[in-house]
């Protein structure tokens, strides 16, 4: 009787131990499909606190911008967010250039549906955005006039058929000198291998 009763609590504690392995199982798995949906959604790869961090904010409307951004998230390893307005362009092109074309003219800063993050934790921070007529989209304006990037360093890249990067500057470094931020070399993205190299040679991130 008493090796029957020591058999059965044995038997119990293992069943335990199996039940609490499982649930731990669950519990990490459960964890890391959280992260992967933060990844795409959210600001990512969030580092320890006190450590310099850089940002990269990107608008993107074709998702050429997307795919630049996306590549050099994974070269810098920096938190990312999408820059989105309140209200969305329309979805078919030449609607959609109707709204921006408007937008230049009456020079109206559309409002912007994100809140950002806290900037106090970043030094560096990537602004990507299509350039339309040889400029940043209007919302850039917003988000110069939202954010707040004094001492802060600004990194431009761009996506553009034709356009250099060049034809934005005037405007980027208008807008950074009144933030009192300081306005780096950008780039125009063409493919990863360029903005590797880019990255490699503005020492941004290491070989």
């Amino acid at each position: 009787m008493k090796k029957l009763a020591i058999t059965i609590t044995a038997l119990i504690l293992i069943g335990v131990v199996i039940l609490i392995g499982g649930g731990y199982s669950k519990a990490k798995s459960s964890s890391g499909g959280e992260t992967s949906m933060n990844r795409t959604h959210a600001v990512i790869n969030k580092k320890p606190a006190g450590k310099s961090r850089q940002l990269i904010m990107y608008f993107t409307l074709s998702g050429n911008t997307k795919k630049a951004a996306m590549a050099l998230q994974r070269d810098t390893g920096a938190d990312i967010i999408r820059i989105r307005p309140r209200k969305a362009y329309p979805s078919t092109y030449d609607a959609a250039v109707k709204v921006a074309k408007k937008e230049l003219a009456t020079n109206t800063h559309p409002a912007m549906a994100n809140k950002l993050p806290n900037l106090a934790q970043y030094k560096t921070i990537y602004i990507g955005f299509p350039t339309w007529w040889r400029q940043p989209p209007m919302i850039i304006h917003t988000l110069f006039d939202t954010a707040n990037f004094k001492q802060k360093t600004i990194v431009p890249f761009t996506t553009s058929m034709a356009s250099p990067i060049s034809s934005s500057m005037p405007y980027l470094r208008q807008m950074t000198n009144r933030d009192g931020a300081k306005l780096a070399k950008g780039i125009r993205y063409t493919n990863n291998d360029h903005l590797r190299k880019f990255l490699v040679k503005n020492k941004l991130v290491r070989k």
